[in-house]
């Protein structure tokens, strides 16, 4: 059966663009169904500032004039600029179990991508290593925190049949309360307390747009050593914070300061996707009720940045991140935190991680492909 490739133009195409995963994952029990709506403001060139600095395209995939797969292929202009690359990125990759449809999805994308004279491709990315990155390849049997990715097993063959190779694997770690948190932590957390260097608050809800602009520059500076990391606009990051707003809790988003300056932060939010996954997609008329209900049953939460400023590493500073929270999130009823993703060759917080009693759950792999 031939396989047609359609360029996504119109807000119907987008919107087969975003229902498509319910066909793919209609029998995997572990797939959280996004919000429709959340996606069509992602896709939304007018409403995401990602697409202020970056181009987009969109593909279906049809055999018979009916979906059966989709891919974007994205021209990442300030990954290239930092780096001083060529490099392509794809993502939003869904596909039903059949090689020539893959092919067909990935051939459009490089193509597209070649055409923006890029010489490789990196994915999967939905758009940026500041959304949802990597493909699952091991972890398949619980469901996915809030924002991380799902996918079937068969799509990892899919990617290595066409010729994509592995460039990174990312590492989701899970601790549950009954493990504590070691003596060891436990003394260098009071030990960076009573030297009295830095000081510990909360995130000031109230001022959420003042607060994030404080911390743009510690977000920017403390990962900028990563591979393959882009720090967000101070555009991105406010209209993240801002759709991330319902569902922090300030006692749980902890800042370090120095002389009155922001050194260091840590944020855990709580594992929507519990609550989220009961809507089937869909806010109105019921999905709406039944999010709210289960938001109060959450028990688990996600760590999804923990970082500080490179010359005030190794003071103590992160070991009170991991205690209060650890202390506050028990308190609050939570039981399980992940703490994602971890760059495999990232030996400190690998090593951190597995002092405070969390193990590896699940691995995403990015890969890589030149033309």
């Amino acid at each position: 059966m031939q396989v047609k490739i359609h360029p996504v133009e119109s807000k119907k195409d987008i919107k087969t663009f975003v229902k498509l995963p319910w066909k793919i994952y209609k029998q995997d029990d572990q797939w959280v169904p996004p919000l429709i709506a959340d996606r069509m403001t992602f896709l939304n060139a007018k409403k995401n500032p990602y697409f202020r600095h970056s181009k987009v395209q969109l593909f279906l995939a049809l055999m018979d004039g009916e979906p059966v797969g989709r891919i974007s292929a994205q021209e990442n202009r300030n990954h290239n600029e930092k780096y001083n690359d060529t490099m392509g990125f794809w993502g939003f990759f869904e596909c039903i179990n059949d090689q020539q449809v893959a092919d067909a999805l990935f051939d459009a994308a490089m193509e597209w991508l070649k055409r923006q004279k890029l010489t490789s491709a990196r994915g999967p990315a939905n758009f940026s290593i500041n959304e949802e990155f990597g493909l699952l390849v091991n972890g398949f049997d619980t469901p996915p925190s809030i924002m991380m990715t799902h996918n079937p097993p068969y799509y990892q063959a899919l990617l290595e049949n066409y010729g994509f190779t592995k460039a990174h694997d990312l590492f989701a770690y899970e601790l549950y309360d009954e493990a504590g948190i070691p003596d060891v932590v436990i003394q260098k957390a009071e030990q960076a307390l009573e030297r009295g260097e830095y000081t510990f608050r909360n995130l000031e809800l109230k001022n959420l747009e003042q607060e994030i602009r404080n911390l743009h520059h510690v977000l920017t500076e403390a990962w900028q050593e990563n591979w393959s990391s882009v720090p967000m606009t101070e555009s991105e990051l406010l209209h993240l914070a801002k759709e991330m707003k319902p569902v922090i809790d300030d006692d749980l988003f902890l800042i370090a300061e120095k002389d009155g300056q922001a050194v260091g932060f840590s944020v855990f939010i709580p594992d929507m996707n519990e609550a989220i996954r009961r809507a089937n997609g869909r806010l109105f008329p019921f999905g709406l009720i039944k999010i709210l209900w289960y938001k109060n049953k959450i028990r688990s939460g996600r760590v999804p940045l923990l970082g500080v400023l490179k010359d005030h590493r190794h003071k103590g500073i992160d070991s009170v991140f991991y205690f209060e929270t650890y202390k506050r999130g028990k308190a609050k009823g939570y039981r399980r935190a992940e703490a994602s993703w971890i760059l495999e060759d990232n030996v400190a917080m690998n090593k951190a991680l597995q002092k405070i009693g969390a193990r590896i759950y699940k691995t995403y792999r990015m890969y890589d492909y030149k033309f």
